[in-house]
């Protein structure tokens, strides 16, 4: 079953309650039972893993599908982890429950991870650790929608004009910043209003703001309903194929729990491998995100990978040191914990 974050966490990055609906948590059946009496206990106890039953924090997007695939096709238990899941609003909700040991591992953009740990958020707990990729971008799958005959019809079109966004200085915010100015709009013109994924085709639609930045299922949900248009892919030119989200832990939990980092890390490679397949995705956003069919079959993916690359990675981190959202680049190669075997 899933548990949510408290409220003085939210507080803390604002909105992205991107969909309720995602509450019901495929696979929720494994975690019931008598704690003694499973097989992630029984595996712990054999040395498998230091800790059986871990607390991972998700995001209410079609990001997470891997989590699902891996629970639903039992691949955490085969490495002896009962998976207990959290909701999240946004990754960086997940920052004070990592601190506090609420949370063991938690999914999040790269940018509020690396935003983070230039701040020491977790230095007391050994600083982020990262132990699986997520998600990558593909063209589609990040657009700034307009009105339907609106006068926004394109990127020079947003020159001065009020965005919707689901969170300041986090990866919609670092990724349309560079595509603006890749087609020749200063970025620093352009406001930035934060509002709730689930507002937003509204929000566009009533003229609260000129366009929105989307993600999926949003993005097909606002072009069949509502007609919405795309302006921009905030997903091309310098911020093609760019990293967008993934999988930590604390430097603390890593020290005090290797194999059972490295048994989670295995169960995410094979979750993220099944997740490229669109067959097995898409009855599962039907499932857990609540999604109809016919939006199932139309939204754009982007791509899943099954291990962290240091190079794909600095690129975010590069771009947060251009667009002022670091001060310095941070070297992410210190902080990744290398998948078994890779």
């Amino acid at each position: 079953m899933t548990r949510r974050v408290g409220r003085h966490a939210r507080m803390i990055v604002g909105g992205l309650s991107v969909l309720a609906m995602l509450t019901s948590v495929a696979g929720c059946g494994l975690l019931g039972g008598k704690e003694a009496e499973t097989p992630a206990t029984s595996a712990a106890a054999d040395g498998k893993v230091e800790k059986a039953t871990i607390n991972l924090g998700v995001l209410p997007v079609l990001d997470v599908a891997s989590v699902h695939v891996a629970i639903k096709k039992g691949y955490f238990k085969e490495e002896g982890l009962d998976v207990k899941l959290t909701t999240l609003e946004t990754g960086a909700a997940s920052i004070p429950a990592l601190k506090s040991g609420d949370l063991d591992f938690s999914f999040g953009n790269w940018v509020s991870f690396f935003t983070a740990e230039t701040k020491d958020a977790l230095k007391d707990v050994g600083g982020f650790k990262l132990v699986s990729d997520g998600y990558q971008a593909k063209p589609e799958m990040f657009l700034l929608l307009g009105k339907k005959d609106g006068p926004i019809k394109g990127p020079k079109d947003l020159a001065g004009k009020n965005i919707g966004i689901n969170a300041k200085r986090n990866i919609a915010e670092l990724t349309a910043k560079a595509t603006l100015e890749a087609n020749n709009v200063d970025p620093n013109g352009v406001t930035f209003t934060e509002m709730k994924f689930g507002d937003m085709q509204a929000a566009v639609e009533n003229g609260s703001v000129d366009a929105a930045f989307m993600v999926e299922p949003f993005i097909t949900s606002a072009q069949r309903t509502a007609g919405q248009v795309t302006v921009m892919d905030a997903a091309s030119g310098p911020t093609d194929n760019i990293p967008i989200a993934g999988y930590t832990t604390t430097g603390k939990f890593a020290q005090a729990n290797p194999k059972t980092v490295a048994a989670f890390q295995r169960a995410m490679a094979k979750g993220q491998k099944d997740a490229a397949d669109r067959s097995i995705v898409e009855p599962l956003l039907q499932d857990y995100a609540k999604v109809d069919k016919e939006t199932a079959s139309l939204v754009h993916f982007g791509e899943y990978p099954t291990s962290l690359d240091a190079t794909r990675l600095q690129r975010v981190s590069t771009l947060m040191k251009t667009y002022g959202l670091i001060d310095k680049e941070l070297d992410v190669k210190p902080l990744i914990i290398a998948t078994p075997g890779s």
